[in-house]
């Protein structure tokens, strides 16, 4: 029986799963009533632009915990030592410790990366740009800070596949511990 869903964004976190699960081409009209619960009707009627409208305001979703959360207490935060470690532990809870992979990431990889290159590339260029500034804050020169948080965002995503590929979640964590020793460390 299909569920009645009030607003649109009510959808939005089992899409996400969905695309997270099997990508955006693997991502049937199947899959996505199975894990909505919603008939195709109410599906067009919340998205008339089909799959792709979902995606979109999937990645949006994203974007907007990220930038909430993540890339603008990064750049605001007085505190940029304080600020890179709540970004740290704000990335881990997000990605469930390693148990979930970056949908934007999974995009960014896909046939369809084209269809969301604005939005993939302002995901990892706002990351490292905020990052960036926060090490500045922290003490770490300018061209230091650029380098580092390029290493973080790709060490980040790189642990989510590792952790993914070998089913051990315990590598993004250990991962993150070692980020926060490197990314803060004095400049030699």
């Amino acid at each position: 029986m299909a569920k009645t869903v009030a607003e649109r964004a009510d959808i939005l976190p089992a899409l996400g799963e969905v695309f997270r699960e099997h990508g955006f081409e693997g991502a049937s009209l199947a899959h996505i009533t199975a894990r909505t619960g919603l008939g195709k009707g109410s599906l067009y009627h919340f998205f008339p632009g089909g799959k792709e409208e979902m995606a979109a305001a999937v990645l949006a979703e994203i974007d907007a915990w990220f930038e909430a959360n993540v890339f603008a207490p990064l750049r605001e935060d007085a505190d940029g030592a304080g600020a890179i470690r709540s970004m740290l532990e704000r990335v881990d809870a997000y990605f469930r410790s390693g148990r979930r992979v970056c949908l934007v990431g999974v995009f960014a990889l896909g046939e369809v990366r084209d269809r969301f290159s604005g939005q993939v590339l302002g995901y990892f260029a706002r990351w490292r740009e905020a990052l960036a500034e926060a090490l500045g804050r922290a003490g770490i020169a300018p061209a230091e800070a650029t380098d580092r948080a390029e290493e973080a965002v790709l060490s980040i995503q790189g642990a989510l596949v590792l952790a993914r590929a070998l089913d051990d979640p315990a590598v993004f964590t250990r991962s993150l511990s070692r980020l926060d020793a490197r990314l803060l460390a004095t400049q030699g």
